[in-house]
């Protein structure tokens, strides 16, 4: 790091403790040169992930809208709250760990089925009717059928 008084390169920290609400890391540092002591802050870099849609359009991606998706699959049934913002979080994390900056929409919805599946089976033919635009009965029976069989 470099020093902000005589621009020296070679410092040492003297005091580490987490700063706003533990999202970086405050340091205060001493130079070795002129041994005078300045603050510095450590943050995590997040690159903001981009879902590209079937249209070809880039939107940056939202986990409110993903977890308002799910709702509205999950409407009347009784999945409690806190278990579609656990599967929020959890294919949120998927995607950052995947290190691509940019991922396909039909990639989320393929891992919000195979989630709401586990969860709950109305959700899951629920939300796959609107994601794979089921066109009719004979397409939601073959949904229905898949399920069927995988049990």
């Amino acid at each position: 790091m470099k020093c902000p008084f005589c621009g020296n390169l070679e410092s040492k920290v003297v005091d580490s403790r987490p700063s706003d609400e533990g999202t970086s890391i405050r340091r205060r540092r001493e130079c070795l040169e002129c041994h005078k002591r300045f603050t510095t802050y450590e943050t995590m870099e997040s690159l903001p992930l981009v879902v590209i849609k079937k249209d070809g359009s880039r939107q940056t991606f939202d986990k409110d809208k993903l977890l308002g998706s799910m709702l509205k699959a999950c409407e009347k049934r009784s999945v409690p709250m806190s278990k579609l913002e656990k599967i929020a979080v959890e294919i949120e994390q998927a995607l950052q760990n995947d290190m691509e900056r940019e991922v396909n929409s039909s990639v989320i919805g393929e891992l919000v089925m195979e989630k709401l599946k586990d969860v709950d089976e109305v959700a899951y033919v629920r939300f796959a009717s609107v994601y794979r635009q089921f066109k009719d009965i004979g397409t939601f029976m073959e949904e229905l059928s898949k399920l069927i069989d995988s049990k």
